[in-house]
């Protein structure tokens, strides 16, 4: 019998059901990242024919999802070539793209945007999180975290080399505390590709907080605050992440069409929107509660 019970906890735990309830398609090409606005979602898009994180065509553009529609923000004009991480500070909007940020004043979208430009080599510029008027800024090929003074958003200070971590993608900061998702930028997971706890920002302490080797990307808090959700690509999928002990569980999404590359997803009011890079929509889905652990007390 208490095989039978274990074998029944198993497979209950093995993931944790979600259901779609929206596919976005309309305007949409190679996006990669997604940032909440205005009651609406914004969506990178890389515009290209061919799926390039690096190219340089100035074909990017930035979509507003609101109310069922899409509608063009930042319209292809040369500035962008693959949008990928957001962040918003007082109506500015910075985006990462190739070796730059770009910063865009969101009450005069006509005006030039500020470019801020990595030092050389830099080229996976990937995602954004601040912690107070520190912003964070993630170069997954070259294992470097820089950190940038954003207390004036419309002139922010230089890039400044922070800390080393081995492919540091997706960012999220909470309370003084930086949570980073690892990405092979070869695409050969190794052991050091996990997701990492960052304390003491201003003498930081690096900490794993799985074992679980993959190719993370997005991550977010989940709505009750006590886990992560991130996203892999090999194996691609969801996973909510305990933060309490480690552990990952997948999240079985119901979809025609499979996931094939999850990037920089949104939680929000309840639901998770997945930006899948390779197939060039957003997957909408209510996010599941989070799973009370087997073995814990009632």
């Amino acid at each position: 019998m208490n095989r039978i019970i274990a074998s029944m906890l198993v497979g209950l735990s093995f993931g944790i059901a979600a259901q779609a309830q929206t596919v976005v398609s309309e305007k949409i090409r190679f996006c990669e990242s997604t940032y909440p606005y205005q009651d609406g979602l914004l969506i990178a898009n890389f515009g290209t024919t061919e799926l390039n994180p690096l190219n340089t065509e100035g074909k990017g553009y930035i979509i507003l999802y609101k109310n069922g529609k899409s509608e063009i923000l930042l319209p292809a004009d040369g500035h962008l070539s693959a949008p990928k991480g957001m962040f918003i500070r007082q109506n500015y909007l910075y985006i990462c793209d190739v070796n730059k940020i770009l910063v865009y004043d969101l009450k005069n979208r006509n005006k030039e945007p500020l470019t801020i430009n990595l030092p050389s080599g830099n080229l996976f510029v990937n995602d954004l999180a601040a912690d107070g008027n520190n912003l964070y800024i993630s170069v997954t090929n070259t294992d470097k975290i820089f950190r940038m003074d954003i207390s004036n958003p419309a002139q922010p200070g230089d890039p400044q080399e922070w800390l080393n971590i081995s492919g540091p993608n997706g960012l999220l900061a909470k309370d003084g505390i930086l949570y980073v998702a690892s990405y092979p930028a070869d695409g050969a997971t190794k052991a050091e590709n996990v997701i990492y706890e960052v304390t003491s920002l201003e003498h930081p302490i690096v900490r794993k907080l799985t074992a679980t080797p993959g190719q993370y990307d997005g991550i977010a808090f989940g709505k009750e605050g006590k886990s992560l959700i991130v996203t892999n690509w090999n194996p691609a999928q969801l996973c909510r992440m305990n933060l309490s002990d480690g552990s990952l569980t997948p999240l079985n999404i119901s979809l025609s069409q499979p996931l094939i590359g999850p990037a920089d997803i949104t939680v929000h009011d309840g639901m998770i929107y997945i930006p899948d890079l390779p197939n060039s929509r957003v997957v909408i889905l209510d996010e599941p509660r989070e799973q009370r652990n087997c073995c814990s007390e009632e």
